[in-house]
């Protein structure tokens, strides 16, 4: 990744691996949903993350699943610090974003056709 630092990607990759984990442990708190960790942004200093999902619940809008994540988005915070206390002094904010890109490359394949 261009401008990212090797501390940043090392963070990021932790924390995507540490956030997919409770996710998987924990979807029963989000209609069981399979939640997906595509990209973790980490800001330069390390105290924000943009974490980018991607969603899929039959019967369900991903906008949805997105909202109650960010409802739950402290106690998620304190499970990440949990996991993470002896890699991390500080455990970054917390920002979730639903990945599109899935859903825009499938309009670009059905335009295309």
């Amino acid at each position: 990744m261009e401008g990212y630092s090797k501390r940043q990607e090392k963070v990021s990759r932790l924390i995507q691996k540490e956030i997919a984990g409770i996710f998987l442990k924990e979807n029963s708190l989000f209609d069981n949903a399979m939640i997906t960790v595509t990209v973790v942004r980490t800001s330069p200093d390390l105290s924000f993350c943009k974490i980018y999902l991607s969603v899929f619940s039959p019967g369900k809008d991903g906008d949805v699943i997105i909202k109650a994540i960010q409802k739950q988005k402290k106690s998620l915070r304190y499970a990440l610090a949990k996991r993470v206390k002896n890699q991390l002094k500080q455990v970054p904010e917390l920002a979730f974003f639903l990945d599109d890109s899935l859903d825009y490359i499938d309009n670009i394949d059905n335009l295309l056709h």
